[in-house]
C-alpha cells in the first residue's frame, strides 16, 4: 500500500504546484508591486552621468575648434565664389522641339 500511496502523492503534487502557480499568477495581476525607488534612483544618476560625459564632450570639442569660431571674420558680407547667377534648368524636349542626340565622338 506504501508503494500505491507514493505513486500516487506524485501526481498530486504536480496538480497542487500547477493550482498554486495559477493562483499566484492571478494574485500578482490583480496585485501589482509598486515600482522599486531604487530603480527610479538608479535611472536617474545614469541619466545625470551621461549629461555630464556629454557636457565633457562638448567642452573638449568647443576648446578644440572654439578658435575657428572666435576668429574674426572679414568686415563685410561673405564673398560669393561662384559669380555667374545659377541658370534655370531646362527640360531636354520642349512642345515644339524634341530632345537632341548626342554628338558624335570625334577621333582625334
Amino acid at each position: 500500500m506504501g508503494d500505491v500511496l507514493l505513486a500516487l502523492s506524485i501526481p498530486v503534487l504536480v496538480f497542487g504546484g500547477g493550482i498554486y502557480a495559477a493562483c499566484d499568477c492571478w494574485w500578482r495581476r490583480r496585485h501589482p508591486a509598486p515600482p522599486s525607488p531604487y530603480t527610479h534612483r538608479a535611472a536617474r544618476l545614469a541619466e545625470q552621468e551621461m549629461l555630464l560625459l556629454a557636457e565633457e564632450i562638448i567642452d573638449d570639442a568647443y576648446a578644440a575648434l572654439g578658435p575657428l569660431y572666435d576668429a574674426p571674420g572679414p568686415a563685410g558680407p561673405p564673398t560669393v565664389l561662384n559669380p555667374r547667377p545659377p541658370r534655370a534648368p531646362r527640360s531636354a524636349a520642349t512642345p515644339d522641339h524634341a530632345p537632341s542626340r548626342p554628338a558624335a565622338a570625334r577621333k582625334p
